[in-house]
């Protein structure tokens, strides 16, 4: 067979039927009878419910159904991972309303037109209760209660006590925001009922992460068998963690769909979007390390609180990966870690890319930029001499995180050479001797982070070859942008011969894959594509044998030719293709040429990397200019350079993003002040700049790919970076943090501040509400079924 297909640059196989608009959405699907729910949603944050007056919308043209909490009768669920059982949220609020957006009706009717029109006819009767949105408020002994059956805002936690700085000779500490975010993905949160009719069960289509992963919830809301559900999900456009579970609101159009013997569509707008789906991050962090005077870590102290929103979403509770990986890539050799999840009358939050991870790079990157100003050492220098060394792995990191490889030098250092970071500082020193008034920022991050850490380490997979020589593969996991079609085709078309484009992914039904993962965590190419490679091992391994006996050799002579079939070694003319290969299995045994099966994977690994930002900021304004990003990252062996460059580039303008631009806002009320993309700061490609990715390749020890996850990395490197190259432009003025997102208000204040000799205070103690939670230690063992995204 000729070189592999693998390392190379390959065309995406699923970008013409998306860029053409061939594409099939979830949205798209008008079958015959279809129906339309809308929702009445709550305008106060907190408040309990008098009435719900739905009188004029049921009399209204085109209406068939309007539903409250009273006639629904579905029970509370939650969103992917259990929290506390009283929390569980209601698809229709019940007795009281937590947080703006949240649906008090629904109404289904004949057109989208009717079914909007009449749902703003209703008319709720709220008794206005005080809300809560600030993260630190929440806790304090007279914040108004959310749950009043938890009876408490601090949903759970734990207080370490260990005295991790005892022999710290320098202290740095500061008070850090990672502020909320939206996911704002293209598409909205979109989902359409098909009642069971025709011996057909019932058939859910929902823009989603895991068809498996919403085939559960429906059966555990509804009371269902398996085979009494089947859950599609035709192209999404995009998800980010966000789309991972059953969303309420299609709890209810399922159970419209059932009571009404129509298929029932709901299609979220962009307004409802940024009021519903789960937000991202949500923490504050109260954080200081130790040094000693030549720039070595001695220990690092954190509390943190997590916002899980109104209904204690999981997001809240994904301080359990901040903590996993606040290591980070230096050797620290104590580490205390107090961290607890609250409520708040936001919305509900869940996982953005990255999340948990962005949040302890950011505070770990944090602190070696105040560190290194603190002790007058170069930022990257106090990095380098801090990280692990090569020689040490694979290693359990002192919080219970089993990194399996890692070189961090190595790509610190080609981030630095590709940046021209000698050149970079003199020119930044050139423009400060001068008192230029648009300034130089140069921010550097190192970052590892772990990935396929989500439910399991296995995954389902299959390859079958069809009676025409093409082939199918079926995965449990599930694609909304990042290019499994071609990256499985091609570990397929390496072990078979079969030319990519007539090998077909079925991954998004749940008919066709008996059980899967899905995806999150950035898990899919090392566990799914493991999966795929094994199952087409296992089916070359069959061929062979009916290769061999067609042509009277040995099975092990069989090899792939260069045409792509099977052939005996050094007897060019002697071959059998696929077409008759696939006939030759059905006539022995009369099964299909495929197998079928789950991959037992070796566990998370650990990717890394190194990123520079490089940014002006003008001190009369405060506008910063992001001027070049360079990241180097380390994902592995790489598969297909053209699929890992466009999620680097991806991550990197979401960090950035995240760095510069966005965050929810709520108003003291609990009104959100961001509810569209005008108001929200989603950058344009204006607002960027050129990125140069790059790679370092440190194969993953526990796959046969060699492959770890890069989905998210780009972000967990770039937020720090961006957030570091603003502050260093200011750093010559005493500035020495600001928080994210840097607007230029932030910034300009920041700087009138340090140019009228004043010294904002960064530092403020964390609640005393920590001491009250129930010890545990960071170096004791992570809880093992503490959720992982």
């Amino acid at each position: 067979m000729a070189g592999s297909i693998l390392g190379n640059e390959v065309l995406r196989v699923e970008d013409p039927e998306i860029v053409l608009g061939r594409g099939i959405y979830t949205g798209d699907l008008k079958p015959e009878g279809l129906l339309y729910v809308a929702f009445a949603r709550s305008t106060i944050a907190h408040g309990d419910i008098l009435s719900v007056d739905t009188s004029e919308a049921e009399g209204m043209p085109g209406v068939v159904k309007v539903y409250t909490a009273d006639n629904l009768d579905v029970e509370p669920f939650q969103m992917v991972f259990a929290v506390a059982d009283p929390l569980n949220r209601p698809p229709l609020a019940q007795g009281r309303v937590r947080f703006v957006g949240e649906a008090v009706a629904a109404v289904v009717a004949e057109t989208p037109e009717q079914a909007v029109d009449a749902a703003e006819a209703i008319f709720a009767d709220i008794d206005f209760l005080p809300a809560v949105t600030d993260i630190e408020a929440t806790t304090a002994a007279d914040a108004p209660v959310i749950n009043e059956t938890l009876g408490k805002n601090v949903v759970f936690g734990n207080y370490d006590p260990t005295d991790s700085l005892d022999d710290a000779e320098v202290v740095v500490k500061a008070r850090l925001s990672n502020q909320r975010v939206a996911a704002a993905p293209m598409e909205n949160q979109v989902l359409m009922a098909m009642p069971p009719q025709n011996g057909q069960p019932l058939t859910v289509y929902a823009a989603s992460q895991g068809v498996h992963w919403v085939q559960g919830m429906v059966k555990s809301i509804f009371g269902l068998e398996s085979d009494q559900v089947r859950v599609i999900t035709p192209l999404v456009g995009g998800a980010f963690g966000a789309k991972f579970s059953l969303p309420h609101e299609g709890a209810v159009a399922i159970k419209a769909a059932m009571d009404l013997g129509r298929p029932v569509q709901w299609v979220e707008t962009r307004s409802e979007n940024f009021t519903g789906l789960p937000h991202g991050r949500a923490q504050v962090q109260w954080v200081e390390m130790g040094f000693r005077k030549d720039g070595t870590v001695t220990g690092l102290r954190c509390h943190v609180l997590g916002d899980g929103g109104a209904y204690g979403g999981f997001g809240g509770t994904l301080f359990s990966s901040t903590k996993l990986m606040s290591s980070g890539v230096y050797q620290i050799p104590k580490i205390s870690f107090s961290a607890a999840m609250v409520l708040t009358n936001t919305t509900p939050t869940g996982a953005y890319r990255g999340a948990g991870r962005p949040e302890a790079t950011a505070l770990l990157e944090r602190l070696m930029d105040m560190g290194a100003a603190e002790l007058g050492i170069d930022p990257a220098e106090i990095r380098r001499k801090n990280f692990i060394p090569p020689e040490d792995f694979p290693l359990t990191t002192i919080v219970g995180a089993p990194y399996d490889s890692g070189e961090y030098a190595k790509s610190l250092d080609a981030a630095l050479e590709a940046s021209g970071y000698d050149e970079l500082r003199a020119e930044q020193k050139a423009r400060r001797e001068r008192g230029d008034r648009v300034q130089l920022g140069i921010g550097v991050s190192a970052y590892v982070e772990v990935t396929a850490g989500l439910g399991g380490d296995g995954e389902w997979g299959s390859v079958t070859v069809e009676e025409d020589g093409s082939a199918t593969m079926r995965v449990g996991t599930a694609s909304h942008g990042q290019g499994h079609a071609t990256a499985f085709a091609m570990l397929v078309s390496d072990q078979l011969g079969i030319p990519i484009e007539k090998i077909r992914l079925s991954h998004n039904d749940t008919n066709e894959v008996p059980e899967g993962m899905g995806t999150g965590g950035s898990r899919s190419l090392q566990i799914g594509g493991n999966a795929v490679r094994a199952a087409a091992v296992e089916v070359l391994n069959r061929a062979k044998e009916l290769a061999a006996t067609k042509l009277e050799a040995n099975a092990d002579d069989i090899v792939v030719t260069d045409d792509g079939a099977l052939g005996v070694t050094g007897v060019p003319g002697s071959t059998v293709s696929w077409t008759e290969l696939a006939a030759l299995a059905r006539e022995n045994g009369g099964q299909p040429l495929e197998y079928a099966g789950k991959w037992a994977g070796p566990g998370p690994s650990f990717p890394f990397g190194a990123h520079v930002s490089v940014v002006e900021v003008d001190l009369d304004t405060g506008q910063v200019t992001p001027r070049r990003h360079i990241a180097v990252d380390d994902c592995g062996t790489i598969l297909n350079p053209l699929l890992v460059r466009g999620q680097q580039h991806g991550g990197i303008a979401q960090g950035l993003a995240q760095s510069l631009f966005e965050e929810v806002v709520y108003d003291e009320d609990g009104n959100p002040v961001t509810m569209a993309l005008s108001d929200y700061g989603v950058p344009s490609a204006v607002d960027l700049c050129d990125f140069t990715a790059l790679n370092t390749e440190t194969p993953a020890p526990g796959n046969p790919i060699g492959a770890k996850g890069i989905g998210e990395s780009g972000t967990i490197g770039a937020t720090p970076a961006v957030h570091s190259a603003v502050i260093d432009a200011l750093a010559h003025l005493g500035v020495r943090h600001i928080d994210m997102p840097c607007t230029p208000e932030k910034v300009w204040r920041a700087v009138q501040a340090a140019e009228s000799g004043q010294q904002p205070e960064i530092w403020s103690d964390p609640p005393a509400m920590f001491r009250d939670l129930p010890e545990g230690r960071a170096t004791d063992a992570p809880d093992p079924d503490a959720p992982q995204a």
